[in-house]
């Protein structure tokens, strides 16, 4: 069975480690928030200038002039900094940032990501996305295994424009987790009740299949 928007995001969170900082993309990725292990310190950091996001406010918590970078209202945990978005961009061009995640449309089996544009549809410009897929080592990619047409978005080569080359290492699917090596995706994890039959059908890059692929625990 496909992982929900929420089980993406609650097995994301389980890349983190005590003492990262992290950017969390638009769309599912900010989901992440919520589900900071207990115990575990992790500032997040959003690229309109704002260090240490708490989880997403209750109704009584909502401060309109509190958002992150795709203007969803946010809470500031214990610690939190703002700053203008120079800094931000700073911050991330100079490689402070332990972990990025990122949403994207493609991703291929040479690490590269399209992710802000489909031709002949209206967009508001890439963002932060050719910064933070330049100024970081560590990024994983959360997006839907194929598209709501039922094709493959982990490809041999991507075919939309791209947003950043050779720069991502690990995709989480709501089909399974992947790493990229070697021109290759790399079977590490399936989603509960996911057969591997199921991913390498959706999946359109070389597939390795290591001898046993255990179940995501969520």
């Amino acid at each position: 069975m496909a992982l929900t928007r929420e089980q993406l995001a609650q097995r994301v969170s389980q890349e983190f480690q005590d003492g990262f900082y992290v950017n969390l993309g638009i769309g599912i990725p900010t989901l992440a928030a919520n589900y900071i292990p207990d115990g575990m310190e992790v500032m997040l950091q959003s690229e309109n200038g704002l260090l240490g996001m708490g989880p997403f406010p209750t109704d009584d918590e909502v401060d309109p002039d509190l958002i992150n970078a795709g203007k969803q209202t946010v809470t500031m945990a214990t610690g939190a900094a703002l700053f203008d978005s120079a800094e931000s961009f700073a911050m991330i061009r100079g490689g402070h940032v332990d972990l990025t995640v990122l949403g994207a449309f493609e991703v291929d089996a040479q690490g590269n990501i399209a992710s802000y544009m489909i031709p002949g549809k209206l967009i508001k410009g890439m963002g932060g996305a050719m910064d933070l897929v330049a100024g970081a080592d560590n990024i994983i990619v959360v997006m839907t295994h194929a598209s709501k047409h039922g094709d493959s978005k982990l490809l041999s080569e991507c075919t939309l424009p791209l947003t950043g080359k050779g720069c991502i290492k690990r995709v989480l699917t709501d089909l399974a987790l992947l790493d990229i090596e070697d021109g290759k995706f790399i079977l590490r994890e399936r989603a509960p009740g996911v057969s591997v039959e199921d991913i390498a059908s959706l999946t359109e890059g070389e597939l390795v299949i290591p001898d046993h692929v255990p179940e995501m625990q969520l």
